[in-house]
């Protein structure tokens, strides 16, 4: 398979395969080393069809939904599904129209992904619910404020919003009440449940007889004291955050300031249980420092004792650490299981924590933001741009509503060779009684024993990865014209507040001869493939030591290496790789080099932080942090991709260096001196002027399109900034090197690339 199909098959489904033929045992497909996985996008553009406004027909059998793989029987008006090969008859309204000239959409050949707006279904508007930290310093909040202030304006009218302050104790602003500010106050070192929330807030809703009349009461009481349209409650909300001060609770200079991040976080999903189950809703924190008192606390108050660090956290150093994990963990599986979101933006120079509150934001599909201070343009741009909306001027139903989609969850059917093994990504497992077995592997890789998911927050950038075994056994070979297929059903509440089923489905080939593995070395897609595996590597970090990690990424590409390339036995000279698999050694050992698996230089918040993006992006984002890209801008040719290596950096260019978190224009040493001689000021020098301004444009190209919004930075060579460009060079010039003009020297005692291959060469020759 040719990259320009895959790249067909990514624009038109949302979709990305490691291998496009796979083999058609369960022993053949462990031979292949990288596992079968696809990169799902659920909620990718695409342009034709347009929502369809009728409920989909599913399989009277497996639930499958009709899709253009299906055998129809235009005369007996039967069709046949391609997963169960159980026979259903169409429903009348079907049944009368349904010709072979005349086809509803989701049987159109080219439209294997269609979206239904379902007609019985509606659901209230979005909730929005903020929860803001005051121990801030003035400046820090008062920016944090006016941030807050500008989103109002950017949700839609008909939006709930609500807020939550919290420093030493939690309060809950009643901003029904518009009269005076009033507010609700939890003592910040204690742990509430939920049903105290609700008692407390005297939202409950009450088990006893009318259980549904007092839910709906409670929810009517939330909604009106806690939760009101952004239109009814924006002077309220504005003229509450206008006389927002600091924490009034005093802190010694040798303590940390008392914060109950736990505390609030536990208030608000316990008044979102009450005030929008299964609703589309999120929780937006905003935190300066780390919690310091009560519940999922992560440092004490003394400041003599420092935050963990990674050694800390290797040797058992951290007291607070696996308590404070155990809360968000619960946390966040009470806000998954009513779809609603949390989000965290983090700015300290300090850590806050997100470590411990990673499970909080993946398994409910929020999104994260780490930056330095909340007056910096990285975070109020990033905040803008959760918030972003249709174009007005595009046609069809999605014009003017927000992009993001709300309460998602992801169910994966498979034809009966193959099983799902399990997810990786922005998503939480959903276990219960009525998920069908004969879809799910014994064999679990992330989030395994299930089908389905609920991945919550979503938006046109979410990936998905979906990781599948071959479960057919070799003694029952796969007919040659046997073909499988895949179904992806993701069901999310649009902004409009329709509810959306959107349904994807694939077909593909099996290779029944095991003895020819070519028509499967062929269909390798190495971009998703390193995606695929750089998740399984960062899954397996929450759970074990980062050296086992890397070895079992060497050993895997070794053995990988060994099955698909051409060579003799015990000769490295003679080792050629199929250009299939070229590129992908120097994926992995870009990613063994990566912020994902080496910790040196970050802390725990900011390892978690990247590996959280990381799961969650498309395939294209993901690569560009697995590997870099580098342009090259110079006098004698036009800007062109380098190669991500020292001999790359010279004197006389700027490179322009996106590694998705930074964005780095590095000018060479004579560029920067003529630069600072200001001969670009001068009529006689305008193509040195163009030369220095075209990676700036470039670099905000980038940044415009960008979310979360990267750090930018302009270094020069030779100077501090300059750490950022060399730390992602190959060193193939180092302090050791002869030949030290070949670019620029960067002390390391890494291996090269060059090193790297010549080892990868030896050990996957050896007999």
């Amino acid at each position: 398979m040719d990259m320009s199909s895959i790249q067909a098959q990514e624009e038109r489904d949302g979709v990305r395969l490691s291998w496009n033929v796979w083999p058609s045992s369960r022993l053949e497909a462990t031979r292949i080393v990288v596992p079968i996985g696809a990169l799902y996008t659920p909620l990718k553009p695409i342009g034709n069809p347009p929502p369809l406004v009728y409920d989909p027909i599913r399989c009277n059998g497996c639930g499958a939904l009709l899709n253009p793989y299906c055998q129809l029987d235009f005369r007996t008006k039967l069709w046949t599904c391609p997963f169960c090969l159980g026979r259903n008859h169409f429903p009348p309204h079907y049944a009368e129209n349904i010709t072979e000239t005349n086809l509803p959409a989701e049987l159109i050949p080219q439209f294997t992904t269609v979206e239904y707006e379902l007609q019985q279904r509606s659901v209230g508007p979005p909730v929005f619910l903020f929860v803001v930290d005051t121990c801030l310093p003035e400046s820090e909040l008062e920016s944090l404020k006016d941030s807050i202030q500008q989103t109002l304006n950017l949700l839609p009218e008909d939006a709930l919003v609500g807020l939550i302050t919290f420093g030493a104790h939690v309060l809950v602003h009643e901003i029904g009440f518009g009269e005076c500010h009033k507010a609700i106050a939890f003592k910040g070192s204690k742990d509430y449940s939920a049903q105290r929330v609700q008692e407390l807030l005297n939202i409950a809703p009450g088990n006893r007889p009318q259980q549904q009349q007092q839910q709906q009461g409670g929810r009517a009481a939330a909604i009106g004291s806690f939760l009101m349209t952004v239109g009814d409650c924006s002077f309220t909300v504005e003229s509450v955050l206008e006389d927002l001060g600091r924490d009034p609770w005093p802190a010694a200079a040798d303590q940390r300031a008392a914060r109950c991040t736990g505390a609030a976080l536990a208030v608000a999903v316990g008044l979102l249980e009450a005030a929008a189950p299964r609703q589309g809703s999120r929780v937006m924190l905003f935190v300066g420092g780390p919690s310091t008192v009560g519940p999922g606390m992560v440092v004490d108050k003394a400041r003599s004792e420092d935050m963990r660090s990674h050694q800390d956290l290797v040797k058992g150093n951290a007291p607070h650490v696996k308590k404070a994990q155990e809360f968000y963990a619960k946390l966040a599986e009470r806000a998954a299981s009513n779809a609603h979101v949390v989000d965290c933006f983090a700015c300290s120079l300090d850590q806050v924590g997100l470590h411990e509150m990673r499970s909080c934001v993946d398994r409910t599909g929020g999104v994260a933001i780490l930056g330095d201070s909340f007056t910096q343009s990285v975070f109020k741009e990033s905040l803008r741009r959760v918030f972003r909306r249709h174009a007005d001027d595009q046609p069809g139903p999605n014009a003017g509503h927000l992009v993001m989609g709300f309460a998602a969850s992801l169910e994966v059917l498979t034809s009966r060779e193959f099983k799902v093994a399990g997810a990786i990504g922005p998503c939480a497992a959903l276990k219960n009684n009525k998920i069908k077995t004969n879809y799910v592997s014994e064999t679990e890789i992330g989030q395994g024993g299930t089908n389905q998911w609920s991945i919550g927050g979503i938006d046109p950038s979410t990936t998905i990865a979906v990781y599948f075994e071959v479960t057919n056994a070799s003694t029952t070979p796969v007919p040659a014209h046997k073909r499988r297929y895949a179904q992806f059903l993701t069901s999310y509440q649009h902004a409009s507040g329709k509810q959306r089923l959107r349904c994807t489905t694939l077909c593909g080939a099996w290779q029944p001869d095991p003895s020819d593995a070519s028509p499967v070395a062929r269909s390798f897609d190495q971009e998703a493939a390193a995606v695929l595996m750089a998740r399984v590597a960062v899954h397996r970090t929450e759970t074990e030591e980062v050296a086992d990690i890397l070895r079992w990424v060497d050993r895997s590409l070794i053995r990988l290496c060994a099955k698909f390339a051409d060579y003799r036995k015990d000769d490295p000279s003679s080792f050629r790789l199929p250009h299939e698999f070229s590129v992908y050694p120097q994926f992995v050992f870009n990613l063994r080099r990566s912020q994902f698996l080496q910790l040196f230089n970050s802390s725990p918040d900011e390892a978690s932080y990247y590996r959280m993006v990381l799961v969650r992006e498309n395939t294209t984002n993901s690569l560009v942090m697995i590997q870099p890209t580098l342009v090259s801008y110079g006098f004698q040719a036009p800007p062109t991709p380098a190669m991500l290596d020292a001999s790359s950096v010279r004197p006389d260019v700027i490179l322009l260096l996106d590694t998705f978190f930074y964005v780095i224009v590095f000018h060479g040493e004579t560029i920067a001196a003529w630069r600072d001689q200001r001969y670009q000021d001068s009529d006689e020098h305008v193509h040195f002027r163009t030369l220095l301004h075209q990676p700036l444009e470039d670099a905000n190209a980038i940044m415009d399109a960008r979310f979360p919004v990267p750090r930018y930075i302009i270094a020069d060579q030779h100077k501090s900034e300059a750490r950022f460009l060399i730390c992602k060079l190959n060193p193939s010039v180092t302090h050791n090197s002869t030949d030290v003009h070949a670019g620029q020297v960067i002390p390391t005692d890494d291996v090269s690339l060059k090193v790297f291959m010549e080892h990868l060469m030896k050990l996957a020759v050896e007999s």
